[in-house]
């Protein structure tokens, strides 16, 4: 049954590597909050916010809207990894309010802290929003990832190996899991 995996005609819908649990979860994204990629829209969870994180950050060094993306995902272990949708219109509002300046060298622009801008990153890292990232968040995000990974093997196996009697079972069981997790989110409000 190579390619048609639950009769997808390419594979499995979720890509020939499996799924990314990656930056989805946490924060960022997947059942601990809205974020980057796979992320949920609309206000269940808390959003860390881009805006003093970029201050702390910029607090330390100057760097460009990729860098500091890449240095969030890194201090959250991945948890917590802002899209370019949140981070350069963030820049660019700093930037209007005179708190940053950019400067260009060659393609990337990096920006700096302007002296208007240094009380509010003061501020911002006393206590940076990547801290309210606990050891139990990451050790919680590290059991999800843990636990989607098994069954997406075991979904491998039976998307493979499975008779269509055993892949519809399967898939009733994967609909069945959707529905109780929705209501798990539903029954906190």
């Amino acid at each position: 049954m190579r390619g048609g995996g639950f009769g997808f005609p390419g594979g499995f819908p979720f890509g020939p590597g499996g799924p990314d649990f990656g930056a989805g979860f946490g924060p960022g994204g997947g059942p601990f909050g809205p974020g980057q990629r796979g992320h949920r829209r609309g206000g269940r969870g808390s959003r860390l916010n881009v805006r003093p994180a970029i201050l702390a950050l910029l607090l330390e060094r100057p760097m460009h809207g990729y860098e500091m993306i890449q240095e969030l995902d890194a201090r959250t272990n991945g948890i917590w990894r802002p899209s370019p949708g949140s981070i350069y219109p963030t820049l660019q509002l700093l930037e209007d309010e005179g708190l940053i300046e950019p400067e260009t060298s060659g393609s990337r622009k990096s920006y700096h802290l302007t002296d208007a801008g240094r009380p509010e990153a003061e501020t911002a890292a006393q206590n940076p929003p990547w801290a309210s990232i606990g050891d139990d968040t990451m050790s919680q995000v590290q059991d999800f990832r843990d636990a989607a990974v098994g069954i997406m093997g075991a979904l491998r196996q039976v998307g493979f190996n499975g008779t269509p009697e055993q892949r519809q079972k399967a898939l009733e069981v994967l609909n069945e899991t959707k529905r109780k997790l929705y209501a798990i989110l539903a029954d906190s409000e």
